[in-house]
Order: structure tokens, then C-alpha cells, then sequence
């Protein structure tokens, strides 16, 4: 392994036919969980780096559906979490997921639409959804593969936050994902390829919920669109699921416009929050 690697690409690359067969077989839609991404010495810098909770370029998503954080700003990270992501645009690790999800022609997103680093607090939650499906700037990009990984130094079981993975008529959670520490899920976007970690976490207040999360695109013709298709779990309150449900139409307006008009994340924030706001009143 070269002495400055930081993906463990040896072991990534290892049965990568017992892989894609797994991959591509499981439910309730193609998923893999991947430990060890990193080599042990680059996931310990990238935990090192990773922003404080408190970190000035932070933007919030406040609003019914999601409180969590984001920073898509790739130049104000730290060098190795710079590189990590770097390598996850690489040729050699965009070959590697096309192998394993057996979608050809996929490209890569320095520009981190939707994606970047992650954090979510003590409190903090992600509803239910599948993706938003086409890129906000190239909107001949079909958005087919989504890489989560966690940069949790710890996470014990009582702090909740594990990812559900719902089957397509959100009857039933069909599986989870502890976001333990150099875990990678991939899986592939569609329109029912619903998750989430829709109870509040309950980690100290010191500490987030942390991840770089990172999509892959390919080019179509008639690529379609659909914003970030949140979705109340069946044992949800009457209240709660027309509170989700119309929470997701300001969203679904929003993608529309920021497409047409290039109005700010910032702005849009602001008026969920406060529509999250009244509805707790």
C-alpha cells in the first residue's frame, strides 16, 4: 500500500464479484455496508479535522423533516478530509462503485450538491425520504449513487441515530446501519429508496451524529426531476404526517424555484424554520 494512501483500496477492491452480487440483491433496495474505507491512519486525521460543532461555516437545515448541519465547502476543511473526498472523485474509486452497482458512466460532484459534510446534535433528526433525483445545476444529471461515511470516533447503541432502510410502500423498516466509525454504506438513489433516522438523537450535547456523504451522477437526456420525497413512518400521528406532508410541498417549491431563480439555501432555511416554529406552537 503506498505510504500516503487513504483509502484502503486493496481491501475495497477484494471479491468484487461476491460484492456486486450482495450489492444487487439486497432489500429493500441495493445497498452495501463497507467497513474500514479508510486506512486507519487517514480515518484518525479525518476525525481530528472534522469542524466543531460550533464551526462558522456550518449551514443549518432547521425544519420539520431534518435538523441537521451541512458544509459543502470542500477549501475549508482540513487536508486529509480535502483528500478523502478528493478520492472519492477519483477514476479509480468512481470504477470501483460502477463495478459494484453495475451502473456504467458514472461521474462524480466536487460541487457537493446535497452532499459534503454532515453533523446532526443532540435532538436532532432526519425523517424518512428518498433523494432528490436530478442535479440543481446540471439538470441533465440523473443522481444514481449515494456514499455515506461515518466519522464517529464512538457511537454506542443509547445514542440512537441509525440509519432505516423502508421498503418502497413504507410499510416496514427492513433494515439498519449503526454509523459506527470508517463505515461507508452505498446504495443506489431511485425514487422509493427511502431512509432516515427519524428519532432524536440522544448523544451528549458535545458530541454530533458525523459523516461526508458524496453522490454520484450519470447523464441522461430526459433526466427527472423530483425534490427530496420525505415520508411519515405508518405509526405516525394523524398531526405529524400532514405536518411531514406539507413540510415536503415548501420543500418540493423550493427545488423548483432555486432551479429557475438561484435563490439561497440560506433563504429558504429561514422560512422552514419558521414554519417549523409555528407548527410547535
Amino acid at each position: 500500500m503506498a505510504e500516503n494512501a487513504l483509502i484502503d483500496f486493496t481491501t475495497l477492491e477484494s471479491g468484487m464479484d461476491e460484492k456486486a452480487a450482495a450489492y444487487r440483491s439486497a432489500q429493500p433496495f441495493p445497498h452495501i455496508v463497507l467497513d474500514d474505507v479508510l486506512v486507519p491512519e487517514a480515518f484518525d486525521k479525518a476525525v481530528g479535522e472534522f469542524p466543531g460543532i460550533k464551526d462558522e461555516f456550518w449551514q443549518g437545515y432547521l425544519h420539520v423533516n431534518e435538523t441537521k448541519y451541512s458544509n459543502t465547502q470542500p477549501d475549508t476543511w482540513g487536508p486529509t478530509l480535502h483528500d478523502v473526498a478528493e478520492e472519492f472523485c477519483s477514476p479509480r474509486f468512481v470504477a470501483f462503485l460502477e463495478k459494484l452497482t453495475g451502473i456504467e458512466g458514472l461521474m462524480s460532484d466536487w460541487t457537493m450538491d446535497g452532499g459534503g459534510l454532515h453533523q446532526t446534535l443532540r435532538g436532532g433528526h432526519l425523517n424518512i425520504h428518498a433523494d432528490f433525483t436530478t442535479h440543481h445545476t446540471h439538470q441533465n444529471w440523473a443522481r444514481r449513487v449515494n456514499i455515506l461515511l461515518y466519522l464517529n470516533e464512538e457511537w454506542p447503541e443509547e445514542w440512537g441515530g441509525k440509519l432505516e432502510l423502508w421498503d418502497k410502500d413504507m410499510t416496514a423498516c427492513q433494515g439498519t446501519v449503526t454509523p459506527a466509525g470508517n463505515r461507508m454504506l452505498v446504495f443506489t438513489t431511485s425514487f422509493d429508496s427511502f431512509h432516515g433516522h427519524p428519532d432524536p438523537l440522544t448523544c451528549p450535547d458535545t458530541v454530533a451524529r458525523r459523516s461526508m456523504a458524496l453522490y454520484y451522477f450519470t447523464e441522461e437526456e430526459h433526466a427527472v426531476r423530483r425534490s427530496t420525497n420525505y415520508q411519515p413512518r405508518p405509526d405516525e400521528s394523524v398531526t405529524r404526517k400532514a405536518a411531514i406532508r406539507a413540510d415536503r410541498t415548501i420543500v418540493d417549491i423550493y427545488d423548483r424555484v432555486k432551479r429557475r431563480l438561484g435563490i439561497s439555501d440560506e433563504r429558504i432555511q429561514a422560512i422552514l424554520a419558521r414554519v417549523d416554529k409555528i407548527r410547535r406552537r
